[in-house]
């Protein structure tokens, strides 16, 4: 079986499971424990955050250790939205169409139950974001922006120094959800002029379960979760040590490696291209042809559906995805495609393939395989 869904998870990592395997056993302490078994945890939770910080290129304190990037995800918009609120009297949201369900979602409960205005900026045919098209919806009671670095499912990669920009300009603080970029593209705080950051630890190679929200100390923070005042006071509850350990292990492998598996993979990436263009006449490259993450091809099928021909794939021995794993089993057709203009039956025959940054070899026989699986699922099997 070659597994081509590495956007929804990658497999841990046997350094990652290693360097986790002490805080799982023998050192299990609860690290707001005041004594020595505590302590030592508490030790080793305090070096995974500045080992997170280091390659984010946030002060150790701003460090957030969450359940996942979903939470992550929340906890940025509705945190800094809420805080914002209380602190200058902003009540309203920036985003894109074309956002992960937890951006959009959260977004939409503060409208719903918080009286925010949330301003969505459309997309182009690549999913590209304008910054001029955010500069043109920011207001003087705007209190945040939050924008994905990559798209979870075509794989455009935003201009988010410029973004960035013009946020600072007006004084709004910036969210980056970098959950899909992080491992293939630079996350340093410098680069993306960003206020806070998102991750997921199992993208990278980390369980799932784990994730981060680096927040600039400047920027208000309203938390979610309430009870023993962990994490600063910012998100209670017990720290799974374990976790944060794991998840900063494989945060530091994927950027020790992150230049030289881009390079490889984006060449493997534009082969596979462009032999399933050449193979399926009627396939359509989906996101922008050149910006977009190295591990990512997404194509859409005309005269077909998506999942028919990732059954068709897998019985073929290849294991791909039709988008967001976090959208699986909706009859709905994908809404950043749909963000994008396409069509939405031409949208619901959408297939994502996504590749390890361990990916050495060519494509090819997969390329055939996709060609024999739609032309399968055009005649009828």
């Amino acid at each position: 079986m070659l597994y081509l869904d590495n956007a929804a998870t990658a497999p841990v990592r046997p350094e990652v499971l290693d360097a986790m395997m002490p805080f799982l056993t023998r050192r299990f302490g609860n690290p707001s424990s005041h004594h020595t078994v505590g302590e030592d945890a508490a030790s080793a939770l305090a070096d995974a955050r500045a080992r997170v910080a280091s390659v984010l290129g946030f002060r150790t304190g701003d460090v957030i250790f969450t359940s996942g990037g979903t939470e992550a995800d929340n906890l940025a918009v509705k945190g800094i939205a809420l805080g914002r609120a209380q602190q200058r009297g902003a009540r309203r949201v920036v985003t894109t169409a074309i956002e992960h369900e937890s951006i959009l979602g959260s977004a939409d409960y503060l409208r719903r139950l918080h009286g925010f205005d949330v301003d969505l900026v459309a997309v182009d045919s690549v999913g590209r974001v304008a910054p001029d098209a955010v500069a043109a919806v920011l207001r003087d009671d705007t209190a945040l922006v939050s924008i994905g670095y990559a798209n979870n499912e075509v794989g455009t990669v935003q201009d988010v120094p410029a973004i960035a920009a013009v946020a600072r300009e007006r004084g709004v603080p910036i969210h980056v959800d970098a959950v899909q970029a992080a491992g293939w593209l630079p996350l340093s705080a410098a680069v993306l002029g960003a206020d806070a950051v998102s991750l997921a630890g199992h993208k990278l190679g980390a369980p799932k379960g784990t994730g981060v929200l680096a927040v600039r100390g400047r920027i208000p923070l309203e938390p979610l979760l309430h009870g023993g005042g962990q994490e600063r006071g910012r998100r209670s509850g017990t720290e799974d040590v374990a976790g944060a350990v794991g998840l900063a292990t494989a945060l530091e492998l994927a950027e020790a490696g992150r230049a030289e598996a881009s390079t490889r993979v984006s060449a493997l990436r534009d082969r596979f291209i462009e032999r399933v263009l050449a193979a399926v006449p009627t396939a359509a490259l989906t996101g922008d042809a050149v910006q977009r993450l190295p591990g990512t091809a997404s194509f859409t099928f005309a005269g077909t559906s998506g999942e028919a021909v990732l059954l068709e794939l897998e019985r073929r021995g290849i294991v791909s995805s039709s988008g967001s794993a976090c959208a699986a089993g909706s009859d709905e057709p994908s809404h950043v495609l749909v963000a994008m203009g396409v069509d939405p039956d031409l949208a619901r025959t959408a297939v994502r393939f996504t590749f390890p940054t361990s990916l050495a070899e060519p494509l090819d026989a997969v390329a055939a395989a996709v060609a024999a699986s739609v032309a399968a699922v055009r005649s009828g099997g």
